[in-house]
């Protein structure tokens, strides 16, 4: 019995993926539930496995191929078995890996002539290994740029190799080139030597093209060109306008310091500020719901739950996974629901399911120094509140001027059905329960 590998359906609006790595090769005994390939989808990879044992006897979609949901990727015959297969199979697969080594002998020779096909063939082993636990977009850096992965060490979970890795990697070669270049010329002109200087002569400066440039490309990821093409339509389709407020955070910060050591003993997670902005706007959507709604046609839907969709900048792109009915949920549960969404983005293994719908958006710049900025929607979302860095600065009190931690906020709504007073007001609520926690426990 044989049974194709096909692109399962890949969630709301995703209708197309790209081969990210095969996880197989042909010949290969799968066993039921085994990963098989990776794909890469606008928002998240996603591991396909097979429904059958037996044997990958072929590969019908490459790597980097774009494949629609329903598309045949492969074919396992589950009568076939791992010996019997690879002796059937084996003079096509020598033959077609020769073919394949040949044709990376020559591009590798146009790209990089100090290297041949040898060394290539000593390091296939070690390259290939380290392909396998590097992300997509580091493997992507290193084929552009002739790198061979092996060379890099990982620093993401389980030693994967990602995208910052290889940068820091050509980065450091460009530095050591650059040192023994100006040291070569130092020894040409005599320095250090018996006091003699020769003559150097000036030499052709080299232009960009003859140094191999400064330049490099890079295809887009789909969820590269999906968070583009997101922010251009919510430019396009919406009325967005951004109301700004100052929050001092004394206060909160005052109990983080004070419970923090406990919170941490009790629920094992820290207590952050996003939990309180999670519960205040919960609180101000309450008093303002035409923030937690939508525009459908000529109607306003009004969403009587809260899913707060919490913005995290992975290494391939900004994904928003969704706190599901985040009203009922404690301090504790959302401090939770925060790191695992901030673990699971670094570790590639975000759900579709985690980043499905979403009624509020809360994305917070200051974790990376933004002292204030402009959010986009996310739509159909009409409201996303942007939190910033909390820095000390002089403020008036009581006639006296004294030093707090303040933070700017912003709220980016859709003017079509919010108007500016509904904006500011909601900010306003935002801050008083900050500024007063207590008081979020009578809301």
């Amino acid at each position: 019995m044989k049974s194709n590998i096909v692109v399962p359906a890949l969630g709301e609006s995703v209708m197309e993926a790209r081969i990210a790595h095969w996880l197989k090769k042909e010949g290969d005994k799968i066993e039921v539930g085994d990963a098989v390939v990776e794909l890469e989808t606008e928002k998240v990879n996603v591991d396909v496995t097979a429904e059958i044992a037996g044997v990958l006897t072929k590969i019908m979609a490459h790597e980097e191929d774009t494949v629609h949901i329903g598309d045949a990727m492969g074919e396992i015959d589950g009568q076939a078995t791992n010996g019997d297969e690879r002796k059937v199979k084996g003079e096509e697969t020598a033959q077609r890996q020769e073919v394949e080594a040949n044709e990376a002998v020559e591009e590798h020779d146009k790209m990089r002539k100090y290297e041949g096909h040898k060394q290539e063939v000593e390091d296939q082993g070690s390259t290939t290994r380290a392909s396998e636990r590097a992300t997509p977009v580091a493997k992507k850096v290193a084929e552009e740029t002739g790198l061979k992965l092996s060379e890099v060490l990982g620093s993401g979970t389980g030693g994967r190799v990602t995208k910052h890795d290889v940068e820091s990697f050509l980065e450091s070669k460009k530095t050591e080139g650059t040192e023994r270049e100006i040291e070569t010329r130092k020894q040409a002109a005599g320095e250090g030597g018996n006091g003699k200087r020769e003559i150097v002569r000036a030499s052709h400066k080299p232009t960009i093209a003859e140094k191999g440039g400064h330049e490099e490309r890079a295809k887009l990821s789909l969820r590269r060109k999906t968070i583009a093409r997101r922010m251009l339509e919510a430019q396009q389709t919406t009325a967005m306008l951004t109301t700004f407020n100052e929050i001092d955070m004394s206060h909160a910060m005052e109990i983080r310091k004070k419970y923090k050591e406990q919170f941490k003993k009790k629920y094992g997670i820290g207590l952050g500020i996003v939990s309180f902005f999670v519960k205040a706007s919960i609180a101000a959507l309450k008093e303002f719901p035409r923030l937690n709604a939508e525009i459908d046609g000529d109607e306003i839907v009004y969403k009587h739950y809260y899913d707060i969709g919490i913005a995290i900048g992975a290494e391939e792109g900004l994904v928003v996974p969704v706190l599901r009915n985040a009203d009922a949920m404690s301090f504790a549960e959302i401090e939770a629901g925060i790191k695992s969404f901030a673990d699971r983005s670094q570790s590639g293994t975000l759900t579709l399911e985690d980043l499905r719908g979403g009624t509020f958006t809360i994305t917070n710049g200051g974790v990376f120094g933004s002292l204030m900025s402009t959010p986009i929607l996310n739509p159909p979302q009409v409201g996303i509140l942007g939190l910033h860095k909390i820095a000390e600065r002089p403020v008036a009190e009581n006639g006296q001027i004294v030093v707090k931690p303040m933070m700017y906020v912003a709220l980016t709504y859709d003017h079509r059905i919010v108007d500016g007073r509904e904006s500011v007001q909601f900010l306003v609520k935002v801050r008083e329960l900050v500024e007063d926690p207590a008081a979020m426990l009578l809301e």
